[in-house]
């Protein structure tokens, strides 16, 4: 495959990869539904496509980064003579079914289809730091392309399921508005007194963190295995923990909302017997059908 691309969609990340391919000299075609934002790449050599259909037959390898996927699919329906034989990878956020979908209407008009996610901030992209996943297709077709992508980041391939990046994307998201979510908390607790700030707490906060991150694989192991037993410090323990920090919240006048959700299901898991688990035992309770049961 040549080094020609095409990306469509320059909010901030789009535009982050579109100045990438220009710097290791592709020849870059760009659309975006506001023209205005191609200015700059147009200034430092992106070639604009002036309609969907010219973004598309510019190059074989396209890259989409939209909004959503709705929009994704609404500018590939206005050009679907222009899609067999083109490589599409999609870099827009969503969920693993809006993949699959799109990955059918993709290939059902003759085009090869990737998913991607990107685990990264635009300032990131093409620094060893940015990883994105990508699946969906073959294995033989991402080989085919990954000299291309590896530009911006570490690439992993997860497979031939096209809703694989994104269940993979969301979920590591999920744990980092996990910590975001700790800290935010951690950081209102401990400035609810005068004289205290954020920065203040890090070095005592990180290295708690860094060592809880340790404990990782061993939950991981304890959820894989189905063997909650405890190692040290039960559920019983933990539920009389969290409900200190509630309590201390409202001594202190700091809203529990973030920690409340934790505490519910301790306290459903010490209700139902399982007092003397551990931690990881919490996973019984993320499975929707069986909660509703």
């Amino acid at each position: 495959m040549s080094k020609h691309i095409s990306i469509f969609g320059l909010g901030a990340m789009g535009t982050a990869l579109a100045a990438k391919y220009l710097e290791h000299g592709y020849r870059t075609t760009v659309w975006n539904r506001t023209s205005a934002k191609t200015t700059l790449l147009v200034q430092q050599g992106a070639q604009l496509a002036s309609t969907i259909s010219e973004g598309l037959n510019a190059s074989d390898l396209i890259i989409m980064c939209l909004l959503n996927n709705q929009a994704v699919e609404g500018i590939l329906r206005d050009a679907l003579h222009a899609l067999p034989s083109k490589t599409i990878v999609n870099l827009t956020n969503g969920t693993p079914n809006q993949a699959r979908k799109l990955a059918d209407f993709v290939t059902s008009h003759g085009a090869h289809y990737v998913h991607g996610g990107i685990m990264a901030v635009p300032t990131m992209i093409g620094s060893p730091l940015a990883v994105l996943l990508y699946s969906g297709g073959s294995f033989e077709l991402f080989q085919s392309i990954e000299s291309h992508l590896s530009l911006l980041g570490m690439s992993k391939f997860l497979g031939t399921d096209a809703g694989s990046a994104s269940l993979h994307d969301l979920a590591l998201l999920s744990g980092m508005y996990g910590l975001f979510s700790g800290f935010l908390h951690a950081v209102a607790l401990v400035k609810s007194e005068k004289g205290t700030t954020a920065i203040g707490l890090l070095p005592l906060l990180t290295p708690w963190l860094s060592a809880m991150m340790g404990y990782l694989s061993s939950i991981a192991k304890q959820i894989d295995e189905a063997d909650y037993a405890t190692q040290g410090s039960n559920l019983g323990m933990q539920l009389a923990g969290v409900e200190n920090i509630l309590k201390a919240g409202e001594e202190q006048g700091v809203s529990s909302q973030m920690i409340l959700p934790m505490e519910a299901l301790i306290e459903k898991a010490v209700g139902e017997g399982h007092g003397g688990e551990d931690l990881s035992a919490l996973i019984k309770y993320f499975d929707v059908e069986k909660v509703l049961d």
